[in-house]
Parts: structure tokens; sequence; C-alpha cells
């Protein structure tokens, strides 16, 4: 998952506006009176998210799964003295440093598909976090991955690259699987094949919202995301703010 896909990641998201999530991160801090020095950044991906965090000058630990991800994240932020970058996964990552804040954008949590795991990774991040310490993350509704997602197709053509997206959605266990079909060219005569697979969860607010309780956070808060109303039935991703 995510090696060849990771040349052309950027590509894909160039139509989503990471200073935007740079913005709203800043909002929530806002909003919950926080003034975090050190930040932790799950599932950074190619670190999109993390120049701009970089730029304010945070204390940032960013780490993923794919070291192709990693990589073209180098790119970007070796610049940063304030930034380490390391190779760890959501479910059972051990650092030796508590954070401010942790962080974790676009709906990297739906890919935990199982709630034992999800837990897991939800106490993780509060052994991780300093007391008062905010999490913030993301997730692509229930309502999106079954009805709007699952079980649809969508092809895109763009200037160096086209794919076709097939989606699956599993009554029984609420999962969307993802097959993508990617034709790529680096000099728009040869086209280069490769395909990927991926599966989200489609979890609950209810389900969300109880295991971050067991995992011992005291003040949980939902919202539309990129906003502050709660979300309703047809709301597509949700944002949460969880406190330790």
């Amino acid at each position: 998952m995510y090696d060849k896909f990771a040349s052309i990641y950027d590509e894909l998201m160039m139509d989503f506006n990471y200073e935007d999530w740079f913005n709203y991160i800043e909002e929530i801090f806002k909003r919950y009176d926080k003034r975090p020095k050190s930040i932790l950044e799950m599932a950074c991906g190619t670190g999109n998210l993390s120049h701009y965090l970089a730029k304010k000058g945070y204390n940032l630990t960013c780490f993923d799964l794919s070291d192709n991800m990693l990589s073209q994240a180098y790119e970007k932020l070796r610049r940063f003295k304030n930034v380490k970058l390391i190779r760890q996964n959501m479910i059972d990552f051990s650092l030796k440093e508590s954070y401010d804040s942790v962080i974790s954008i676009c709906d990297s949590i739906n890919y935990i598909t199982n709630k034992e795991e999800l837990y897991k990774a939800f106490k993780n991040v509060w052994n991780h976090l300093e007391d008062n310490g905010i999490f913030i993350f993301d997730i692509n509704s229930f309502y999106k991955l079954k009805y709007i997602i699952g079980n649809n197709t969508f092809v895109e053509d763009r200037e160096e690259v086209f794919y076709t997206w097939q989606n699956y959605y599993d009554e029984n266990k609420n999962i969307c699987e993802f097959y993508l079909t990617f034709f790529y060219s680096d000099d728009g005569e040869i086209y280069e094949r490769f395909d990927e697979e991926h599966r989200e969860k489609a979890y609950e607010l209810d389900e969300i919202i109880e295991l971050l309780k067991k995992a011992g956070f005291t003040h949980i808060d939902c919202f539309q995301a990129f906003g502050f109303e709660k979300p309703v039935e047809k709301t597509e991703r949700i944002n949460f703010v969880a406190i330790k």
C-alpha cells in the first residue's frame, strides 16, 4: 500500500487545501485555549500539513508506515530543524517523548479497521500526550463510506495520471474496499500501470466516542470538518477533538 502511490499522491491531492486544514487546526487550538509547543503528527503522508506546522515553528514529530511517503515528506521538510520523521504505524507506535498535541488528518483513522486495534491506537495517543493535551483527528463518516463511496466507481483523467476507483461496501463488516488502477506518465507518452488496494472502516460516532472514553479521554467533541457545527446525518467528514 502506498508504494508507487506515494510518487503521485500530491498530484492526486492538488485540489486539497492543506493551508485551510492548518488554519482550522489553529482555530481549534484557540477555541480550546491550547498553546502547544510540541506536536506529534500520525500518518503524515508526504508532509503537506507537516510543512505548515513546521513553518509555524512547532516542535514536530511526524510518522508514517510507508517509506516512500516518508521519502517524499523528507524532501519537503529537510530544511526545518524542528522536525523529526520516523517510521511507525498508528496502532502500536512507541516513542520516548510526550507531546502537547497529537494530530491525524485525511481520514487516516478509518484505515484502522478493527475496533480493538482502534482502541489500542487511541490508548497509545493518550499515553503520548501531556496532561491536558489535545488530540485532533477526522474520519470519513459512516454515511460517506456507505452511501457516497461504497459500491460506486469513479474515473479521473488528469494531465499526468488517469485512474479508475472501484469501491465495494461490506454490509456485514462495515468496511469499504477501494480498488484503484492508475496509468501514470512522466513524459505524456509512455504510461505505466499500477494498482492499489485500500480498506476503510465505517464507524458510527458513538463507537468512536466510546473508544476514546475507554482510552481515558475526559472531554470529547465532534464537528462537521472545517467548522464547529455538530455533525448531521449526511455530514461526510467529521472532526474530533479529545482532551486528556
